[in-house]
């Protein structure tokens, strides 16, 4: 690429450390010029880990946003601050990506749809499952028509004991939920990517807070505390569209389940049925017999062989992004795609508050 990008990083946390920087350093036509974060010891050592020679560190973002060399803002931060940073940085005339969920609010998110449109900048939302190598795969069967119509499909997002006890994970105010607007945005949003539906017409939703105050739970990262736990430790939604397709999600961060499930999807169509379960699966019917079809991905049947599903997802995911900024194309996760998103998330708490279901 001849062309340089200059990335500003607000938020230094874990998806900033974890996906963000390593994937932006794996493009030689990119620089991540400035780290912003509060705590600014933070921001200085990724700073000194991923910045340019030059690169400057800041706990105000608003200093972020008036510099002129910079073309793209990547929102790292608690979901409480998605739509205010981005809506900023749009208006300042950079190009965001913010990490999901799209907003708190989804209210918040729809004001990030419309300064997107009114500026005329690219806003895109960090759902990287759409780049596994299953992800791609379904999708381009289901867009040949290999399942027929998918009148069904389940959005998987369970966890057994796997609770994030650092963070604002557990803070409602910060973050807008728990399970569900934490891990369920993946999977629904991966689902809804499959059926490439996004017309809803009613949503139902139940949330429970029935495991979050056992005192020295088993937990993947220890025990949580129970005092700190202000959000849902599982949600249930069932979605109806408007062409009468149903959508079920099951979202968790503790749940009395066997097997864990997480960031996957299964159809239901009239020629065929998928499923990531343990890799991905084709199931359907043929001269009167069953079938179950594993797909096998990559290159492992030849020995010294790589393939294109070789790159990783989130190394993906930021290609394909600077590609559709210097490019001047869509980016693959668009941001009308993940308003639905936000306002199915929101419907499900409404409608777990109310009582009530809730109409599109």
């Amino acid at each position: 690429m001849e062309q340089i990008i200059n990335v500003g990083i607000i938020g230094c946390g874990g998806i900033a450390q974890g996906k963000h920087l390593p994937s932006l350093a794996n493009l030689d036509y990119v620089n991540v010029v400035a780290f912003c974060d509060i705590i600014p010891e933070k921001a200085q050592a990724l700073a000194e880990q991923y910045g340019t020679a030059n690169a400057q560190v800041y706990e105000d973002y608003h200093e972020v946003l008036k510099r002129e060399d910079i073309q793209v803002i990547h929102v790292c931060t608690p979901n409480d601050a998605h739509a205010e940073i981005a809506i900023a940085a749009m208006e300042a005339g950079k190009h965001v990506m913010s990490e999901k969920p799209m907003a708190k609010k989804a209210a918040d998110a729809r004001t990030m749809l419309e300064t997107a449109k009114a500026t005329g900048k690219k806003l895109t939302v960090g759902y990287n499952n759409r780049y596994r190598p299953d992800s791609l795969m379904l999708k381009q069967l289901c867009e040949r028509g290999d399942l027929g119509e998918v009148y069904h499909a389940k959005a998987h997002a369970v966890r057994r004991r796997a609770v994030p006890t650092w963070g604002v994970f557990l803070d409602g105010d910060k973050q807008g939920g728990g399970p569900l607007i934490d891990i369920g945005t993946h999977a629904l949003d991966l689902t809804l990517w499959m059926l490439n539906n996004y017309e809803v017409h009613s949503v139902t939703g139940s949330v429970y807070h029935k495991l979050s105050q056992t005192p020295n739970a088993a937990n993947a990262w220890g025990p949580w505390d129970p005092e700190k736990f202000k959000v849902e430790d599982s949600a249930f939604g069932f979605i109806t569209m408007k062409n009468g397709a149903t959508i079920s999600i099951d979202a968790s961060w503790a749940l009395n389940v066997r097997q864990p499930d997480e960031a996957k999807c299964t159809l239901c169509g009239t020629k065929a049925g998928a499923d990531m379960n343990d890799g991905l699966h084709i199931n359907g019917e043929d001269l009167g017999n069953l079938y179950v079809k594993e797909v096998q991905l990559g290159g492992s049947g030849v020995a010294f062989y790589s393939s294109d599903h070789d790159e990783k997802p989130e190394f993906m995911e930021m290609r394909l992004w600077m590609e559709a900024i210097i490019n001047d194309t869509e980016p693959v996760v668009t941001p009308e795609q993940a308003l639905v998103v936000s306002e199915i998330l929101e419907a499900i708490y409404t409608s777990a508050e109310t009582g009530q279901t809730v109409y599109f």
